[in-house]
């Protein structure tokens, strides 16, 4: 028995990815149009199923990623997800790093040259995955960006380590640090993509990359991307242990509950209110102060120092 047997690709049942193979060419979708793409937690594992799956598929040789519809490739992760469950309990937010991180790596390690279809915005997440890519061909009428420090987080999940790869220092910290648009004529010129393309002819330019690329022995092809990919690699897998623990420690503190919960409720979130707090010796890291109070009433300890009452027994409490 082959254990690296194809499987049809419509067997996986995937919920919230769409795969097909056809004519020596993968295709992979997030189906997640209603929530712009933003990959949850099952929506990674199964983009990791689909990489690897076409990465074993002798009959695939070259792997089209793009988003559903029209307004997004993929916005990152799923930030509804990650105020609802993950701010709320931090440890796991170290397995949801191993998570995607197998998924980033299942775009480097495919074996298999991946074109990324930018049908439409690449943000925060989206361009990570976009960056892990070898190839990537963008509509004329989309845009690229990162989000971190406006939500709360920090993009290490590839775009801190790659972006000073693809637009070099100054561009990258401009990317990270100002989190603006970037428009696909300054996306070409400054290398985050290789080709701008009208929407309608978005398909024909891929399948004109793809069929070029099948046109070349597949050993070469693939030893070549991993050649091409040391920089990218040895960055990644320097650095993404390292961001998955402070990431999961971070998610514990005010700025990411503040930024994400800002954007589930469709407000500016209240940065200058953070800096303030810091800049008059307040605690910006707990939102109602430090752990230090005690109950003398009932034993209560470290309780928030901004509390006025016990929250165990309702008592008033000192200093």
């Amino acid at each position: 028995m082959n254990p690296f047997q194809p499987k049809d690709a419509a067997e996986y049942g995937f919920k919230e990815v769409l795969y097909k193979k056809k004519d020596w060419v993968a295709t992979i979708t997030i189906n997640r149009p209603d929530f712009y793409n933003a990959y949850s937690t099952n929506c990674l594992k199964e983009l990791t199923t689909a990489f690897t799956d076409a990465a074993w598929d002798d009959s695939v040789g070259v792997v089209i990623f793009t988003g559903a519809g029209d307004k997004a490739f993929c916005t990152g992760g799923d930030v509804k997800e990650y105020a609802a469950y993950y701010t709320q309990k931090p440890r796991d937010y170290f397995k949801y790093m191993g998570i995607f991180a197998a998924y980033i790596e299942s775009i480097l390690k495919c074996g298999k040259p991946v074109i990324c279809r930018l049908n439409g915005m690449a943000v925060g997440g989206g361009n990570e995955s976009h960056m892990a890519c070898d190839l990537s061909i963008m509509a004329d009428d989309t845009y690229i960006g990162q989000i971190g420090t406006n939500v709360g987080s920090v993009a290490c999940g590839g775009a801190t380590q790659w972006l000073p790869i693809f637009v070099g220092d100054r561009r990258a910290r401009e990317i990270l640090y100002l989190n603006e648009k970037i428009k696909p004529e300054k996306a070409l010129e400054w290398g985050l993509v290789n080709q701008v393309v009208p929407r309608e002819k978005l398909d024909e330019a891929c399948m004109q990359m793809a069929e070029k690329m099948l046109n070349k022995f597949p050993e070469c092809m693939r030893y070549t991307k991993t050649s091409v990919n040391y920089w990218k690699e040895q960055v990644w897998f320097q650095t993404i242990g390292h961001a998955r623990d402070w990431l999961t420690l971070h998610f514990s503190s005010w700025e990411p509950n503040e930024g994400m919960q800002a954007f589930v409720e469709k407000r500016k979130a209240d940065y200058m209110g953070l800096r303030k707090i810091a800049a008059d010796g307040g605690s910006s890291e707990f939102k109602y102060g430090p752990y230090k109070h005690t109950c003398k009433a009932c034993g209560s300890t470290q309780l928030p120092g901004l509390h006025k009452f016990c929250g165990m027994c309702g008592a008033k409490l000192e200093g």
